[in-house]
């Protein structure tokens, strides 16, 4: 005999199966912040995660995305680099500064690539570095690396 519940002599009707504990690209409830200057950077990042089923929020700077910050709670943020009123560095301080949010994941995006660049994002708390132009597959393992129990 197979496993199933019986209904009748005839037919079974297959137990239910457990489902799978969900990934954060699995799950719509996931919102991601993406806080740059460029508008192309943001459209783009912003069409590539909602076509993975995230829920995307995008500010212009830094003071735009402390408010939306505390409004959207995002599970995790792409903040650039340079940008004017409040760069990537002081906006990754006040958020890593704020007791509700220091534990959100912070992805510093910037053009460039060098060690000082990457030793200050780590000073203010970034978690992570991306350099732009970024790949689809890099924004994806970011996620998936820091997403997990974000949210």
């Amino acid at each position: 005999m197979h496993s199933g519940v019986q209904t009748s002599d005839y037919d079974t009707v297959p137990e239910p199966e457990e489902a799978p504990v969900a990934s954060p690209r699995a799950s719509r409830e996931f919102t991601v912040m993406v806080i740059d200057d460029s508008k192309t950077i943001r459209r783009s990042a912003e069409t590539l995660l909602r076509k993975e089923g995230f829920e995307v929020v995008t500010a212009v700077d830094g003071f735009e995305a402390l408010g939306k910050i505390a409004d959207y709670q995002p599970g995790l943020i792409f903040l650039d680099v340079m940008m004017p009123r409040l760069d990537g560095y002081q906006t990754c301080a006040l958020i890593k500064h704020h007791q509700v949010f220091r534990q959100t994941p912070v992805v510093m995006l910037s053009s460039k690539d060098g060690l000082f660049d990457r030793a200050r994002g780590r000073v203010v708390g970034a978690d992570h570095f991306i350099t732009k132009p970024f790949a689809r597959e890099e924004l994806l393992a970011v996620i998936e690396r820091y997403g997990n129990g974000a949210d």
